[in-house]
C-alpha cells in the first residue's frame, strides 16, 4: 500500500506524522503543483492532499488509485464526476478548526477594538517613558459588552462565535445566507438589517454564488461608521477595493481579515495600500492553524484512511 503525501509543508513540522508509517509506505513531498503531481503520484494507492486538484489531467495515470483523502473540509479540488467514474472513494474531515477559527475571530476583533498596534508602538518607541501621568489614552478603545455582534452565516463556526461574544455580552444577530440556518436562541434578521445594527459583523458562510461579493461598497454605507468587519470564511466574499474604500472613506471604523481574494497575496492587492494597522490587519490565513487543530486534522486523515482500509465508509463524500 502506498501512500502519498503531496503537500507536508502546509502542515506544519511540529506535527508527527508518524503514525501515517503504520499504513503502508509513506511518501511525502514538501509541495506539488498540478503540472508535477502525475509522476508523484502514479504509483499511489492513497493520496493526501490540500490544494492541488484532483482530475483526470492529475489523476489519469495512477492506475492503483483507491482513495483521496484531503486534509480539509472542502472539496472544491476534486472532480467527482472524474473520481466517481474511477471509484475512488474521497474523504474529507469536517469541524476541526472550529474553535481554531473561532479564538481567532477574537483575536482580530479585539486588536482593532483595543488599538493594540498604536499602543504597542506608543510604548516601544519611548513615547510612554516620557509621559508625566500614568496612562495615555490618545486612541478610543471600546468595551465588547453591550454591543451587537452580527454574524453572516450561522454554522458551526458562526455558533461557537456566538457563544463566546455573549460570554462578553454581546447581543446575538445573525443573517443565514443559505436561509437553510436557523437558531431560536438568536435573532435572525436580514443582511441590510444585520449590517445597521451592528458593532461587529464577522463572516462564517462559504463563498458561492450568492456571498461572492457580499460586502461591496453599498454594503459597506450600510454599516455604522464606528463598526468592525472580521471575514475568516473565504476571502472573495469582500470586495477588497471597496473594503479600501470603505477604510479610506471612513465608513467602517476597521476591518481584519485571515482570507484574501488570492492566495498568497499578490503584489497589486489593493489592501496593501493600507498600512495602518489601527485600521486594517490581515494574517495569512492562519485562523484554522493552530497546533491543536492541526492535530486533530491529521488524527482524523488517519482514521479515515485506517477506516477505509478496513472496508469501512468514514468521513466519504456521496
Amino acid at each position: 500500500m502506498k501512500i502519498v503525501m503531496l503537500e507536508r509543508s502546509s502542515l506544519g513540522e511540529d506535527i508527527d506524522l508518524t503514525q501515517f508509517e503504520n499504513l503502508g509506505e509513506l511518501v511525502m513531498y514538501d509541495q506539488s503543483t498540478a503540472a508535477d503531481t502525475p509522476e508523484k503520484v502514479k504509483d499511489a494507492d492513497i493520496i493526501i492532499v490540500n490544494k492541488v486538484p484532483m482530475n483526470r489531467e492529475t489523476l489519469e495515470g495512477a492506475a492503483n488509485l483507491k482513495m483521496i483523502a484531503i486534509t480539509a473540509t472542502g472539496y472544491n479540488i476534486i472532480d467527482k464526476a472524474y473520481t466517481d467514474s474511477r471509484g475512488i472513494a474521497v474523504a474529507n474531515v469536517g469541524g476541526y478548526s472550529t474553535d481554531s477559527v473561532a479564538q481567532h475571530t477574537f483575536a482580530l476583533a479585539l486588536y482593532l477594538l483595543e488599538q493594540l498596534d498604536y499602543y504597542d508602538k506608543y510604548v516601544k518607541s519611548g513615547e510612554y517613558v516620557k509621559c508625566d501621568i500614568f496612562c495615555h489614552m490618545d486612541r478610543r478603545i471600546s468595551e465588547l459588552a453591550g454591543k451587537t455582534w452580527g454574524i453572516i452565516g450561522l454554522g458551526a463556526i458562526g455558533k461557537r462565535v456566538a457563544q463566546i461574544a455573549q460570554v462578553f455580552g454581546c447581543n446575538i444577530i445573525y443573517y443565514s445566507t443559505s436561509g437553510k440556518n436557523r437558531d431560536s436562541v438568536y435573532e435572525s434578521v436580514s443582511l441590510d438589517e444585520l449590517l445597521a445594527r451592528a458593532d461587529v459583523v464577522s463572516i462564517h458562510a462559504p463563498l458561492n454564488a450568492a456571498t461572492e461579493n457580499m460586502m461591496n461598497i453599498e454594503r459597506f454605507r450600510k454599516m455604522k461608521p464606528e463598526a468592525i468587519l472580521i471575514n475568516v470564511a473565504r476571502g472573495p466574499i469582500v470586495n477588497e477595493r471597496d473594503l479600501v474604500t470603505a477604510l479610506n472613506e471612513n465608513l467602517i471604523a476597521g476591518a481584519g481579515l485571515d482570507v484574501i481574494s488570492a492566495e498568497p497575496m499578490k503584489a497589486g492587492n489593493p489592501l496593501l495600500e493600507i498600512q495602518d494597522s489601527t485600521k486594517l490587519i490581515v494574517t495569512p490565513h492562519i485562523a484554522w492553524a493552530t497546533r491543536e487543530a492541526r492535530s486533530r486534522l491529521m488524527d482524523e486523515v488517519y482514521l479515515n484512511i485506517q477506516a477505509f482500509l478496513h472496508g469501512e465508509k468514514r468521513n466519504l463524500i456521496p
